[in-house]
């Protein structure tokens, strides 16, 4: 039961930090505008980068990544590596970008969280599955289907590197996160609809205001 709830407060501490919207912060603080009322209306670094720039876009990834990173590490400081509660804390921060308790539990797609997580608990996945999604994105300009692609084959590294089960598990959880908020997009890459990457500015906003 005691270990029950050190879980619960470890997953609690994992949502609190992985819902701070660093997308909607972030190009707040640097263009005044409010992200979620243009291209795709989502947080995330992708929409950022159509939106705003690859400068604004690097940030926002850098941050998204992070607020996992630092959840995980807290709660591993506290709990002496204990790896339910880092497990538990890991799954908190994926939930809280996702579905953020600041923005009406609203959010990302998980992808960037995601992606720092899996870089702190698995680095050998961590550049498989970025090396995928790389491969992916520049082959065919979709970012929707690199992150799909490289969300599913991410347990399967996870497994084919020995990692212990408890962190198959995660990456198996990660990456369903991954592909159930990729849900519509899958759609509209089945459909041939799903637009292609390309880098906004900042300065275009402007224009047309």
């Amino acid at each position: 039961m005691a270990e029950g709830l050190v879980w619960l407060v470890c997953f609690i501490v994992g949502h609190v930090f992985g819902s701070i919207p660093c997308g909607l912060w972030l190009v707040k603080a640097a263009h005044g505008i409010d992200i979620r009322e243009y291209g795709s209306k989502n947080i995330g670094t992708t929409n950022v980068f159509r939106t705003v720039g690859g400068k604004t876009a690097f940030f926002v990834l850098l941050c998204d990544m992070m607020k996992g990173i630092l959840a995980v590490a807290l709660v591993a400081y506290f709990t002496n590596n204990a790896m339910g509660g880092m497990v538990a804390a890991g799954i908190g921060a994926l939930l809280g970008h996702n579905y953020s308790i600041f923005l009406g539990f609203k959010g990302g797609r998980g992808v960037a969280t995601g992606l720092g997580l899996i870089l702190y608990f698995m680095p050998k996945v961590c550049i498989a599955s970025f090396g995928v999604w790389l491969i992916l994105v520049l082959l065919t300009r979709y970012v929707s289907l690199g992150s799909v692609v490289a969300a599913i084959c991410t347990p399967i590294f996870a497994y084919y590197f020995g990692y212990s089960q408890p962190l198959v598990i995660f990456a198996v959880v990660a990456g369903g996160f991954v592909v159930i908020r990729h849900a519509e997009n899958i759609k509209r890459l089945l459909n041939g609809t799903e637009s292609k990457i390309k880098q906004g500015n900042a300065k275009d906003l402007q224009k047309k205001k």
